[in-house]
């Protein structure tokens, strides 16, 4: 890592949306405010811990909001916040050449 660039902003942004899940959960959440269980039904392959994890990731980092409403059974809503906003073109932009790119293989 002798190459490594301190302070470099593109490791800084890609260390706060980086990894397989952050974009996409915040792919979900560009267009309205969203429970775990909605969230979970887009993507039905991530496992609960992992979204848990993820989520309070993105919360931590300060590009989502978590809503908790004092009502019996509990009710949480997670929406993007201020901080996000830029990001919202970045990851359209990456859906658009998403389309683009041949079929993903099963195996990866």
């Amino acid at each position: 890592m002798a190459n490594r660039v301190p302070n470099c902003p593109v490791e800084q942004a890609l260390g706060l949306i980086g990894g397989k899940w952050k974009g996409i959960i915040l792919y979900h959440l560009m267009t309205e405010k969203k429970r775990f269980g909605e969230l979970k039904k887009h993507m039905p392959s991530i496992t609960q811990r992992m979204l848990t994890k993820q989520l309070r990731e993105l919360e931590s980092d300060g590009l989502i909001h978590r809503e908790v409403f004092k009502v019996v059974p509990p009710k949480v809503e997670y929406s993007l916040t201020d901080m996000a906003e830029p990001v919202k073109p970045i990851i359209l932009a990456l859906k658009e050449w998403g389309t683009t790119l041949p079929q993903a293989s099963e195996n990866r």
